[in-house]
């Protein structure tokens, strides 16, 4: 199921997407320790994903992975919904990445609908973001499509960081002011902007 639109609203209702994540079969969550992601044993199953880019307006929902594996289609879509939208580069990103948000919202009890704030930055836009905020890190983990700024529809950016810091899956910054969360698939640490 790939749907990718320009700029018509993101309309998916509750009962589809449901029967999407049920058509897979069932899904069991095993929490690891310290430093261990969130593992998703629905490895036939489809997992799906919605993103709303807030600077370009596009939407994307998507099967990304399907009958044990990725689909290559999807993740293509996924990396030009998630480009540096300034420069309109596009780079890969980490399918782990997706999965994190995915994990994300199934912790939440949400569905996995996500406002994007930054996906991918290519070195020049992080260096111009770098000299015009402290808070933009020099060797950004965007550079390497590891990273995500994010508002988990519905839900609340204090509670989705709690969520985040709970799976110890990697990094996660709380953006309070700018309201979105930082996550992404280095290692596990913390911080606030």
């Amino acid at each position: 199921m790939l749907d990718f639109e320009h700029t018509a609203p993101l309309h998916i209702s509750r009962r589809r997407f449901l029967r999407g994540l049920l058509a897979g079969g069932s899904t069991v969550l095993a929490l690891g320790g310290p430093g261990r992601a969130l593992a998703s044993i629905a490895d036939e199953g489809e997992r799906l994903i919605s993103l709303v880019n807030t600077h370009t307006g596009e939407q994307l929902t998507t099967g990304y992975f399907r009958s044990g594996d990725y689909c290559q289609e999807s993740l293509a879509a996924l990396n030009h919904i998630l480009r540096d939208h300034r420069s309109g580069e596009v780079a890969p990103i980490d399918p782990h990445l997706i999965d994190l948000l995915h994990d994300l919202a199934r912790v939440a009890d949400r569905e996995p609908r996500f406002e994007v704030i930054s996906g991918y930055r290519s070195p020049a836009t992080n260096a111009m973001l770098n000299t015009r905020s402290n808070g933009v890190a020099k060797h950004s983990l965007h550079m390497e499509g590891r990273a995500i700024d994010v508002r988990l529809a519905g839900y609340r950016t204090d509670r989705l960081r709690d969520v985040a810091l709970s799976l110890k899956s990697g990094g996660v910054g709380y953006y309070r002011k700018s309201d979105f969360v930082h996550v992404d698939t280095g290692r596990v640490r913390t911080w606030a902007g």
